[in-house]
């Protein structure tokens, strides 16, 4: 059964201090419309700029995870990342009126009872997951990170830690389903060594930094009066160095509360990925900087597996949009070097057009004529005069442009093209045509069957008008 979109019924507000920054800061959750997915709003800027929350825009990983977009920042956004997932939405706008998210009590559960409290919209359309298909890699050898997806039909975490502290040690946390996020992870606070905290309070890093909003773990012999001088600084009257050694500031929620903030920030930045997943991911010495790079390795899988799904099949018997004659009106090749008999399909982003082999072609004279086959190259080039239909209608006047190929990538024959075959050409931009440059991904179909495939790139060229020799 299919999973419909869910985002808020109504808006809701937290406020808190930045952590960085030490500025109050408000973020209201707001309702979104379908595939809106999530996006932050700047709302104190001018012009109030749209941030969209995709690892392709992680610009910081150093103390957090920041987004750039649009010439507008916004730090700090794992935790309320893994609250949005961990609370199964898929579209929400997040409207701050600062540079960073609040650091609250350094988990996600405000965030997680804040998103509750309002309550779920289900909308009309179905949700996209992406199943990892196969394991998916990421390794760091210089500091022992390693992180792996494996296929799962459900989304599950396993993460270790190991910090070479005698007192951390080396600490394990999973969840088997995403469902236990709320009971088991949102809680769970972020952490810091004293040495850490000392050095960011000395080049004044935490200006919002307090020990309400951190695990502060000692992990070196510390004096009376260092001691003495962290209470003066977060105004406490006395601050101790508890028997789990960690600062008496709190107590821990879980023996390994660590492990389980590292599994919650890996969620938080996994969910840049854009869509929801389906798999389990076990990492050992995750950090933001190694969860961002897993997260477009992801990303990159999903976009590989989307131009391998199977194409959508065309009648190439189907009434044409534009027969041979028509086509010669927009292409400048004719006969025996017009490859392309009708288009079928053609809009500002896609065309599709037919090719009808037969064995009184002009190649198979001398391409294998016992064994008669359709040439790579000729394919090629019927599929880059379908394309080449696509890219002319852009123009008013086609006749006066020519198209010429810059590049060819990715090419691929899955199978042979005989005479008697059918060859059905889609061309898809892969993003919108500038200075006159195209790219495009072309798929070759004979009936179900994928032929040919390739990403091309061509670049239209506005030539003169020539008069008719007397």
């Amino acid at each position: 059964m299919n999973v419909k979109q869910k985002t808020i019924k109504s808006e809701i507000s937290v406020t808190g201090v930045g952590l960085h920054t030490g500025a109050n800061v408000t973020l209201t959750f707001s309702p979104a419309p379908e595939n809106h997915g999530f996006k932050f709003q700047r709302i104190d800027l001018p012009e109030q700029p749209i941030i969209e929350a995709d690892c392709d825009y992680v610009t910081d990983t150093a103390r957090g995870t920041t987004l750039t977009q649009n010439g507008a920042s916004i730090s700090t956004v794992e935790h309320v990342m893994a609250s949005l997932v961990g609370m199964d939405l898929d579209n929400v706008l997040m409207k701050v009126d600062g540079p960073e998210v609040p650091i609250m009590d350094g988990s996600a559960i405000q965030f997680v009872e804040a998103l509750e409290s309002v309550g779920t919209l289900l909308q009309d359309k179905d949700r996209e997951y992406f199943q990892i298909p196969h394991n998916i890699t990421y390794t760091e050898p210089d500091r022992k990170v390693e992180i792996v997806a494996m296929p799962l039909d459900d989304y599950r975490f396993t993460c270790m830690i190991d910090y070479n502290s005698p007192v951390l040690g080396s600490q394990h946390a999973g969840i088997s389903s995403i469902a236990e996020f709320k009971k088991d992870i949102a809680s769970c606070r972020t952490f810091c060594f004293l040495h850490e905290l000392e050095y960011q309070l000395n080049h004044n890093l935490i200006k919002g930094g307090d020990l309400n909003n951190a695990i502060v773990i000692v992990d070196k012999e510390v004096t009376a009066e260092e001691l003495d001088h962290l209470a003066k600084l977060f105004n406490r009257n006395e601050i101790k160095v508890a028997p789990q050694g960690i600062l008496n500031n709190m107590e821990l929620r879980y023996q390994n509360e660590p492990a389980r903030h590292k599994l919650l920030d890996m969620i938080g930045d996994l969910a840049l990925v854009g869509v929801h997943l389906k798999g389990h991911i076990m990492a050992a010495r995750p950090g933001h900087a190694a969860n961002v790079a897993f997260a477009k390795k992801i990303k990159a899988a999903i976009k590989k597996e989307k131009n391998k799904k199977v194409q959508h099949t065309y009648d190439p018997g189907a009434k044409p949009l534009y027969d041979v004659v028509q086509i010669m009106d927009i292409l400048p090749h004719r006969q025996p070097f017009l490859f392309i008999d009708k288009i079928l399909e053609l809009s500002k982003t896609h065309v599709v057009g037919v090719k009808n082999v037969t064995m009184n072609e002009e190649f198979f004279k001398g391409h294998f004529p016992g064994a008669p086959v359709m040439p790579g190259v000729i394919q090629i080039e019927a599929m880059a005069q379908t394309g080449g239909i696509l890219v002319l209608s852009t123009v008013p006047d086609p006749r006066n442009y020519l198209t010429y190929f810059l590049k060819i990538d990715n090419v691929r024959f899955r199978a042979q093209v005989l005479p008697g075959d059918t060859i059905v050409f889609r061309c898809d931009l892969m993003e919108p045509i500038r200075r006159g440059i195209a790219q495009m991904k072309g798929v070759g179909m004979v009936g179900e069957k994928v032929v040919v495939e390739a990403e091309m790139m061509a670049q239209i060229s506005k030539v003169k008008e020539t008069q008719p020799t007397t």
